[in-house]
């Protein structure tokens, strides 16, 4: 495996003891991974290889990739672990059996929505479709399908948001191609469950930040992780009423593995840390006051959002009680999550 931060190496040594996870399904298994390369994608590939390490019955990973060379990056030849190329849009061919499918591939660039809205649903849709069908051949004993929690549109008040609620979407909006495909892809997992009996699960996940996250993702969070590490002011391009709540990483990679190994087939689990429910501003300024001490400020220019592919404004508080239900438990605070990511974020770059 490849070089772990402190932090992460930390994330995994907790993971590993979280007991409400029944690991023992996995021995022995083989688990295919789809967008394996991804924020969440790595972090559950490097959480299963240190399993994989500590049990005499060692799960097997496919890890599905668009770059081998970028994926060799991030880990050295193990026997437990295969790499194998495959973009979304394209057939899937694999001789042995595939005990659980974890399906992480997607688009994830707001702005990539506004600029190849056709590729975004093309792949979704037939990558889903893809995966399904393979897990219906190899008759799986899991497949989890990750959505978002933007299927549920843009609600706008601080009502709890749990996994019946029908938000509204515009078909006609350009960016909605994004949150439309993810209602599809739902809805192909519930009827191949229907249908063809493959045991799918889909997990509604907020933003997700922690360990891992690259120094040039333009997502805001990623930002004002700069901004204050270069005591540089943050500047909003909006208003930055949105209002979400968010999840780390690793408390993220806990809960997939509960919704795969001990969630329902054919039902959505939301998944968030419903303490970090804030507005984008109020992240910016807890960032610039509690991480930065005070050294920055939040300052707005404001400018066309639209065309930057931003989200509409909304309230996205998700409920979480169902995930709960199944045991799980949020680990980070906001302020403990961007120290976490911070600090990987200074080692990754002395490496």
């Amino acid at each position: 495996m490849h070089k772990l931060s402190s932090v992460a190496q930390q994330d995994i040594v907790t993971a590993l003891a979280d007991d409400n996870i029944p690991w023992h399904n996995l021995d022995g298994k083989i688990v295919m991974i789809s967008g394996a390369t991804g924020l969440i994608g790595r972090t559950l590939t490097d959480l299963l290889l240190a399993y994989a390490q500590s049990t005499a019955r060692p799960p097997h990973i496919l890890a599905l990739v668009r770059n081998q060379e970028k994926a060799r990056a991030f880990w050295d030849e193990t026997p437990n672990l295969t790499l194998l190329s495959w973009t979304a849009d394209q057939p899937l061919e694999y001789s042995g059996n595939v005990d659980y499918i974890i399906h992480c591939a997607s688009q994830t660039s707001s702005k990539g929505f506004i600029q190849q809205p056709v590729d975004t649903i093309r792949t979704a849709i037939m990558g889903t479709e893809t995966l399904l069908q393979l897990a219906a051949k190899k008759k799986s004993a899991g497949f989890l399908y990750l959505s978002s929690m933007e299927v549920y549109g843009t609600p706008q008040t601080d009502m709890r948001i749990t996994e019946d609620f029908v938000g509204t979407l515009d078909p006609l909006k350009v960016r909605n191609c994004y949150p439309e495909a993810k209602r599809m892809c739902e809805s192909l997992c519930v009827s191949y469950s229907s249908q063809f009996g493959v045991p799918a699960s889909i997990a509604r996940l907020t933003q997700t930040f922690g360990p891992g996250v690259q120094a040039d993702d333009n997502r805001v969070f990623a930002e004002f992780a700069r901004c204050a590490m270069a005591k540089k002011d943050i500047v909003l391009h909006t208003k930055g009423e949105t209002k979400r709540s968010y999840v780390y990483t690793a408390d993220a990679a806990r809960a997939l593995l509960t919704v795969l190994l001990r969630g329902t087939s054919a039902e959505a689990y939301n998944i968030a840390n419903a303490k970090t429910y804030c507005t984008i501003y109020e992240m910016a300024c807890m960032v610039a006051d509690k991480i930065a001490k005070g050294s920055i400020q939040v300052r707005c220019e404001l400018t066309d959002a639209e065309k930057l592919g931003y989200a509409p404004v909304l309230r996205m508080n998700l409920d979480t009680e169902k995930l709960l239900q199944l045991g799980w438990r949020p680990y980070c605070d906001l302020e403990e999550m961007y120290r976490r990511m911070m600090g990987s974020m200074r080692q990754e770059k002395l490496d």
